[in-house]
């Protein structure tokens, strides 16, 4: 199984925004530098169907990906949060792949006192997960 380390204020500041809409999917990219998860950049979901779906907002996934060039990052990951589910990816994940070469991370609010955070390769419609580590410090 591959194995991604995440920085543990990476995978803190993805679970404040979680946390912070209980209700609704929130969504976002992650930012790397040489290969290394650094930041993550929320960007608004404008699902018609926030509870269940996300749709990052065009303008707003354009400007986080103008940044992360601008800062000399490259695109590492995509995340979003499921409020009511686990935290595997639904149909419609598998189906509205972007960035197949991305890793694509699911926070789950579904489960009591415990936040569920996993990462996935999602290529060809198949979810492949992968162990994800954080890395204290």
């Amino acid at each position: 199984m591959e194995r991604i380390i995440l920085p543990r204020q990476l995978v803190n500041r993805i679970l404040y925004q979680a946390q912070s809409s209980p209700d609704a999917e929130i969504c976002g990219l992650i930012a790397a530098r040489k290969g290394r998860p650094q930041r993550c950049i929320q960007v608004p979901n404008v699902s018609d169907r926030p509870q269940q779906l996300f749709a990052m907002d065009p303008q707003g996934q354009i400007d986080a990906l103008r940044k992360i060039r601008e800062q000399g990052e490259e695109l590492f990951g995509i995340y979003h949060s499921h409020p009511h589910s686990p935290a595997e990816p639904s149909d419609t994940d598998l189906q509205q792949v972007g960035y197949p070469d991305a890793l694509y991370v699911i926070v789950s609010l579904n489960t009591r006192g415990v936040l569920e955070m996993r990462g996935f390769r999602l290529q060809d419609g198949k979810a492949v997960q992968v162990q994800l580590e954080i890395q204290a410090g």
